[in-house]
C-alpha cells in the first residue's frame, strides 16, 4: 500500500502538507482535489520519486510500475501506434531483446522470450493500442501517422493512451480530461472503472470523479484528509464536518467573549486581580479553532442581457465548412430567447464549426442566415485565450472593453473572478494588475470569461468553457448561467454543466444537426450503440456491406411508403371529416324526423316553428346527398392508388 506517515512537503518556503498520515490501499482509486496551488502535482512528483519530504515518510510497494501523463510530445516521426505501444516498457525490452535473441539464433533465450511475450499479452498489445486510440477519439487511420503530424491537444491524447498502455501497479492521472470532448470522457471514465491497479486522480469533473473513484483526497489548509466514496459523499462529509467546526467556533467565540468581558471589568481591581489572571491565562491555554471556510473565491453574475430579438437567430438550410470540405450541411437552426441548447457529438463532427458558424466566424456557403436586430453575442474558445495581451492586466483589458466604467467598480467585478488587489503595494499572483502573461491556462480563462460576461450578451456560445478552471470556478460559473436571462448554446464534457444549464440537446453527426430527444444517459447508450456497429463493421466489412445496402433499400422503399402515403392523406383526412358530418347530420335529420312525427306539433301549430323544421329537414336530406356522392369519390380514388405495403 502506499503510506504517508506524519508527513511534511513544502516548496520552498511554503508548506503545502504538514503532518499527513494516509493510507492507500492496492486497488483503490482515489480523487485528489483541493484548490489550485495547495500541493496535489507536487504530491503526484513526491510519489513518482522527483520530490523527497521535508519530513515524515512517503513508502510505495518495491517494484511497482508508475504510469503518469508526460506533458511534453516531442515531434517524432514514429506512428501514432508505435508510440503509444512505447507505454508498455517491458514490451519493447522484450522485442528488442527477441531480436538480438534472433540474430545469434539462440534458440532457448527465443523460446524463453516468446513464453514471457504470451504472459503479458504481448501478441494482442497492437490491438489494445488501437482500441486506445479509437477510445480516445483518433480517426481509424490516424495509427499510422506520424507524432508531429499531430497538434498538441492530440499529442496530449496520444500521451494519455501512452500512460494506459502501461501494465501498471499505480497509474497517476492529473486532469485527464482537459483535452478530451464527451464522447471520449465517457470511454475513460469506463476504462478507468475497469483498470485494476490503483488510481490517483486529480480532477475538476465532478461526475467524473463520481464514476471512477470510491475515496477523495482532500488537501485543505496544509492537511490531507481521506473520504469514502466519491465527490457527491466527500462534499456531504466534508459540509457536516465544516458545520460542527463552525459551531465549536461559535461555542467558543461566546466562551472567550464571556472571559475577556470578565478580564476587561476586573483587571484594574486588586480583590479581583487573581481571578481576572486566571483568566487571561484560561484564554491563553484556550485553542484556536480555526473558523470554517466554505466561502468560494469566485462570486460573480451575468448583467443583465439587453431586450433580445425573437428570433435571435435563423438557420434555413445552411452549409459550412473549411476550404474545399463542407462540414455540415442542410442545417436548420432557430435560437429563441432564452433558450439553453447543448450540443451533442463524436469527436470531429463539427460541433465547435457549428459554433463559429453561429458566433459569425464562418460564413455560410448555401443556404441563409438571419440574426434579429439587437442580437448581442458573447464568445467563448479555448483560442480566444491566445487574444489576451500578455503585458496588460486583468484591469487593463476590462479598462479596453469599457473605458467609461469606474475602475472600482471594474476591480469589485474582477474580485468575483479571484482577481484580487495587490498586498502592501505588491500585487501577488494572479491579481487585477498582475501582466496576464505569466498567467495559468486558468487564470486565462477567468479573463476570458469576465472579459465577456462584462459585455451584456443576451445570446451566448460556450465552446469548453470548463477547460482548465478548478470546481470551485466550475460551480460559480453554473450558478451564473443558470441565473443568466439570456440564451445559451454551449459545448462541454463536463456533464455536471450540461445537465444544470441546459434545457435541450442537439446532435451533430453525421454532417447533420438535428435534436436529440433524450439526455445524457441517453446520449451515453448511443454512444454505445454507435461504437458497437463501428467495431462490428470493422471485424466484417463484407456482411456491413450487405447491411447498409439493406438499410439503404430499407430506406428507399420508407421513402416509397412515405410519398404513397403522402398522395393518400389528403383523401383519408377528407374522407374521414365527411363521415363525421355525416354522422353529425343524420344525428340531427333523427332528432328532427322525431319531432315532425308528433302529432302535438300539428294540433297547435306554428307555422313560422314549423316551416323552419321542415326546411333545416330538406337542407339536411340535400347536405347528406352531396356528402354521400362526395365519400364514394374519395374511396374509388383511395381504391385507384397503391396502397403502402409492409405497414
Amino acid at each position: 500500500m502506499i503510506q504517508f506517515r506524519a508527513l511534511r512537503l513544502a516548496r520552498g518556503a511554503k508548506v503545502l502538507v504538514d503532518e499527513a498520515t494516509v493510507q492507500i490501499h492496492p486497488g483503490w482509486k482515489v480523487g485528489l482535489t483541493g484548490a489550485n496551488g495547495c500541493g496535489k502535482s507536487s504530491l503526484f512528483a513526491l510519489l513518482r520519486g522527483q520530490l523527497h519530504p521535508d519530513r515524515g515518510d512517503c513508502e510505495l510497494p518495491p517494484g511497482w510500475v508508475i504510469a503518469h501523463v508526460a506533458q511534453e510530445t516531442p515531434a517524432l516521426e514514429r506512428s501514432a501506434l508505435d508510440y503509444v505501444l512505447d507505454g508498455d516498457a517491458e514490451l519493447r525490452r522484450i522485442e528488442t531483446d527477441l531480436a538480438e535473441a534472433e540474430a545469434a539464433h539462440a534458440g532457448e533465450r527465443i523460446g524463453e522470450l516468446h513464453g514471457r511475450l504470451q504472459e503479458i499479452d504481448g501478441y494482442s498489445a497492437p490491438a489494445r493500442a488501437a482500441t486506445l486510440l479509437d477510445g480516445l477519439g483518433f480517426a481509424p487511420g490516424d495509427a499510422e501517422r506520424s507524432v508531429a503530424d499531430f497538434s498538441g491537444g492530440w499529442r496530449m491524447r496520444l500521451n494519455l493512451a501512452q500512460a494506459l498502455m502501461c501494465r501498471s501497479d499505480l497509474l497517476l492521472l492529473d486532469e485527464p480530461t482537459n483535452h478530451l470532448d464527451l464522447d471520449a470522457v465517457i470511454w475513460l471514465e469506463q476504462w478507468l472503472r475497469d483498470y485494476r491497479g490503483t488510481l490517483l486522480l486529480i480532477s475538476h469533473d465532478r461526475v467524473f470523479l463520481d464514476a471512477v473513484v470510491g475515496h477523495i483526497a482532500h488537501v485543505e489548509q496544509q492537511r490531507l484528509t481521506l473520504y469514502s466514496g466519491g465527490y457527491s459523499e466527500f462534499e456531504r462529509q466534508r459540509a457536516e464536518r465544516l458545520a460542527q467546526q463552525q459551531a465549536l467556533f461559535d461555542k467558543q467565540q461566546r466562551e472567550r467573549a464571556h472571559l475577556q468581558k470578565y478580564v476587561d471589568r476586573f483587571r484594574a481591581k486588586a480583590t479581583k486581580a487573581r481571578q481576572a489572571q486566571s483568566r487571561i491565562k484560561a484564554l491563553e491555554r484556550m485553542e484556536l479553532i480555526s473558523a470554517a471556510h466554505v466561502d468560494t473565491p469566485f462570486s460573480f453574475a451575468f448583467r443583465p442581457a439587453p431586450a433580445a430579438p425573437d428570433p435571435l437567430i435563423t438557420l434555413d438550410e445552411v452549409a459550412v465548412g473549411y476550404e474545399d470540405k463542407t462540414v455540415l450541411a442542410d442545417v436548420r437552426l432557430t435560437l429563441r430567447p432564452g433558450e439553453r441548447v447543448g450540443l451533442l457529438g463524436r469527436n470531429g463532427a463539427g460541433k465547435s464549426t457549428l459554433i463559429k458558424l453561429l458566433a459569425g466566424q464562418l460564413a455560410p456557403r448555401a443556404g441563409r442566415r438571419s440574426d434579429g436586430k439587437g442580437l448581442a453575442i458573447g464568445y467563448f474558445a479555448q483560442h480566444q485565450l491566445e487574444t489576451l495581451r500578455p503585458d496588460e492586466s486583468p484591469l487593463q483589458h476590462l479598462m479596453r472593453v469599457d473605458p467609461g466604467a469606474r475602475e472600482q467598480d471594474l476591480r469589485n467585478y474582477l474580485g468575483g473572478f479571484d482577481f484580487r488587489g495587490e498586498k502592501d503595494g505588491v500585487a501577488s499572483g494572479a491579481s487585477v494588475s498582475t501582466p496576464c502573461g505569466p498567467f495559468s491556462g486558468g487564470e486565462k480563462s477567468r479573463l476570458a470569461l469576465a472579459l465577456m460576461i462584462w459585455q451584456q450578451p443576451n445570446l451566448l456560445l460556450l465552446d469548453e468553457p470548463t477547460n482548465h478552471l478548478d470546481l470551485e470556478m466550475r460551480h460559480a460559473l453554473t450558478l451564473a448561467l443558470q441565473d443568466f436571462d439570456g440564451a445559451m448554446v454551449l459545448v462541454s464534457h463536463d456533464r455536471a454543466l450540461l445537465a444544470a444549464t441546459c434545457d435541450r440537446f442537439v446532435l451533430v453527426d453525421g454532417g447533420r444537426v438535428q435534436p436529440f430527444d433524450g439526455d445524457l444517459d441517453d446520449y451515453r447508450d448511443w454512444l454505445s450503440a454507435q461504437r458497437a456497429q463501428a467495431m462490428a463493421a470493422a471485424a466484417c466489412p463484407t456482411r456491413s456491406a450487405d447491411k447498409a445496402q439493406r438499410k439503404a433499400e430499407r430506406e428507399q422503399a420508407t421513402a416509397e411508403r412515405k410519398a404513397a402515403l403522402a398522395a393518400r392523406r389528403p383523401l383519408l383526412k377528407e374522407a374521414e371529416q365527411l363521415e363525421k358530418k355525416l354522422a353529425a347530420w343524420q344525428g340531427e335529420k333523427d332528432l328532427l324526423d322525431t319531432r315532425l312525427a308528433d302529432p302535438g306539433l300539428y294540433a297547435d301549430p306554428d307555422s313560422a316553428l314549423l316551416q323552419d323544421l321542415l326546411k333545416r329537414q330538406a337542407q339536411l336530406v340535400a347536405d347528406m346527398e352531396v356528402a354521400e356522392l362526395r365519400w364514394l369519390e374519395v374511396h374509388e380514388l383511395l381504391e385507384t392508388m397503391e396502397a403502402p405495403s409492409g405497414g
